[in-house]
């Protein structure tokens, strides 16, 4: 059984799937999709397109690890939700992506006149 902690840090386990699962993730944050749907919301928000491998992969991992569920199939379509848990896990990831950014930027600002 997944504890709360490692939910809560699941993203950063994840290795590769880091990155598909975070947008699987922000793409849910604002209700139910299915595959399709969830691989052009996160083309419009991120223009990333995740292969249905990854994407499928992706979506069995934090599924396991109780981050989402899969709703009733609507024909042949199955919807995924995401959990108070993968909202926890989500946020927490989210901050600390936000920190390494702000810090990266501040060092390219000093160093390179970058803002």
């Amino acid at each position: 059984m997944t504890t709360d902690a490692e939910r809560t840090d699941a993203l950063g386990s994840f290795g590769r799937y880091a990155g598909p699962a975070t947008l699987i993730l922000a793409s849910l944050a604002d209700g139910p999709k299915h595959g399709y749907a969830l691989t052009k919301d996160i083309e419009a928000i991120a223009s990333v397109t995740l292969a249905p491998g990854t994407l499928y992969e992706a979506l069995r991992r934090i599924e396991t690890l109780g981050l989402i569920v899969a709703l009733a199939a609507e024909d042949r379509r199955k919807p995924y939700e995401l959990t108070a848990a993968g909202a926890t896990a989500l946020r927490s990831h989210l901050s600390t992506q936000r920190q390494i950014a702000e810090v990266g930027l501040k060092r390219l600002a000093g160093t390179w006149g970058v803002a």
